[in-house]
């Protein structure tokens, strides 16, 4: 199950890839041929698999270059490089998933992180083999930069060498001159680097970026650049002096409050004025218990789960899309909150207990085609999770209209929000105790997902699913379906939504 992540696939979420959301899981010994359709996108993309976490693995960039007869908006580089950050795990790391969530303890933490694939420099497994790129002095080169990253946030940086960032989730942005990035799982970033250092070895590197009470991982990625010429090469290569320690919130809100769309001629947008959708959708970390009537009960078995709007997304056993296309009844509901059921202090520290609790279910949220969207995510410090939460929609691209700190207020904080030059992105955080507003036009119909694109989260139920209905013509409406689609074959004691062991319930403190 792959997909192409960020790619708009304009009436096609057949070949959208998410497993149990637009297909059913391929078979060993079977295949299904995938559709990507082209539209508005421009830049740097990615692929990655989309079933439990094989995406760990199973990813590569997508490059996506300006239409014959144009160009870039910024001066055409001398050369690209695609870089892929990525994390590395011991052991069998879907076995070690489903055991976890098989019996409510610790999904594993990665022990390390990868550019380009290779640990680099400050893993003894791979010094020997640690990336390096060759670059000449007075060049610019263009950076197509990949979190695939499953689990955690980084920070990236290159010794002393400035970055002009130029584009997010394909789509060209104001430039950015700054001496490092913050990059979400999910996201995707054109970066500028012009080689004006004097000759020699510059490390780049990839740091976490952690807001959660999780495990610090302090381990380094790493790969060299080295400048070409005739010079004597130093004991060993710079390190950056410019990089944010781990848990630096001011830092990296600093860095993505810079972002803004060009919002030029060549590159107009259209952010949605008249919103005739408004949701309210609060992103929290939770409690699941076998039976919701004991949940007070001090000796009641609860394991960790997230939601959004108090709803802990469950897979079904045939996937939506088939569901909704087929009219097929009994596999989700129609009823998915567009305000939380109760309202409380989200970003408090004490809070009634029963707002820990969530339900799980199948319910999605059905949108009439062309509805001009608003969502208000809202964190919380439930349970102690508070954190960032990297919002990720399929099918769509959207304008991150706002974002700020503490409760939203429905009455001042949109008299802020930024529609002249808002970001467009398929994937963006909300902050840390914080909340995030965004906007879009339902124009792509189909059955597309919403998840926090980090991969515990998303096994947790913090995703929901978006049907868009048809319009009134063909060329509104969903494609037919490809003649090879994955048959659904399953039944739930196949598939590993939540299972129970009340031997053991984890150490939530640990996870979150």
């Amino acid at each position: 199950m792959i997909s192409r992540h960020g790619v708009k696939q304009p009436r096609n979420p057949w070949s959208d890839g998410p497993v149990f959301i637009t297909q059913c899981p391929i078979l060993p010994g079977s295949y299904f041929t995938y559709e990507v359709i082209f539209s508005e996108e421009e830049g740097t993309l990615w692929w990655h698999a989309h079933s439990d976490w094989t995406r760990a693995t199973v990813h590569g960039a997508i490059v996506i270059l300006p239409k014959e007869g144009t160009t870039f908006p910024f001066p055409k580089p001398d050369a690209e490089e695609v870089i892929v950050l990525g994390s590395w795990y011991k052991g069998n790391l879907n076995a070690e998933v489903n055991d976890a969530m098989a019996n409510g303890s610790d999904i594993p933490h990665s022990r390390g992180w990868l550019i380009n694939g290779e640990l680099g420099d400050f893993a003894n497994c791979s010094s020997e083999t640690t990336y390096r790129w060759s670059v000449n002095y007075g060049k610019t080169y263009l950076l197509r930069i990949v979190n695939a990253v499953n689990d955690d946030q980084l920070f990236f940086a290159i010794a002393n060498h400035n970055l002009t960032i130029v584009g997010l989730d394909a789509a060209y942005i104001k430039p950015i001159a700054t001496s490092y990035v913050m990059i979400s799982p999910g996201q995707t970033m054109d970066v500028l680097l012009t080689a004006n250092r004097p000759l020699g070895q510059y490390y780049m590197v990839s740091t976490q970026f952690l807001t959660e009470s999780a495990y610090m991982n302090m381990d380094i990625g790493s790969a060299i650049i080295e400048y070409t010429g005739d010079y004597n090469f130093s004991s060993s290569p710079i390190f950056p002096d410019r990089l944010p320690e781990a848990k630096d919130v001011e830092a990296a809100m600093r860095f993505t409050g810079l972002i803004r769309s060009l919002a030029d001629e060549d590159y107009p947008i259209s952010v949605p004025l008249n919103v005739t959708m408004k949701m309210f959708i609060v992103v929290s970390m939770n409690y699941l218990c076998r039976n919701r009537t004991y949940c007070d009960d001090p000796t009641a078995h609860k394991i960790i789960a997230s939601s959004m709007n108090n709803i802990s997304w469950a897979n079904p056993t045939v996937d939506v899309l088939e569901a909704y296309y087929g009219n097929i009844s009994g596999y989700y509901t129609t009823d998915f909150p567009d305000r939380p059921l109760v309202m409380y202090n989200f970003t408090a520290k004490d809070k009634d207990d029963d707002v820990a609790i969530t339900d799980e279910a199948t319910k999605v949220k059905v949108l009439n085609y062309n509805e001009s969207v608003e969502i208000v995510f809202q964190g919380t410090d439930v349970i102690g999770g508070s954190g960032v939460h990297p919002m990720h929609m399929h099918g769509y691209s959207f304008y991150v209209v706002g974002m700020g700190q503490g409760n939203f207020n429905n009455e001042t904080d949109p008299l802020t929000y930024n529609l002249i030059d808002p970001p467009k992105a398929n994937t963006f955080i909300v902050p840390k105790s914080g909340w995030l507003a965004i906007r879009f036009v339902a124009d792509n119909p189909g059955v597309w997902f919403w998840h926090c694109h980090f991969d515990r989260h998303l096994s947790w139920g913090m995703d929901t699913v978006f049907i868009v209905k048809n319009g009134e013509t063909e060329e509104t409406s969903i494609r037919p379906p490809p003649s090879d689609m994955p048959a659904c074959i399953f039944s739930k004691h196949d598939i590993s939504i939540r299972k129970w062991d009340d031997n053991n319930a984890g150490d939530d403190q640990d996870y979150l």
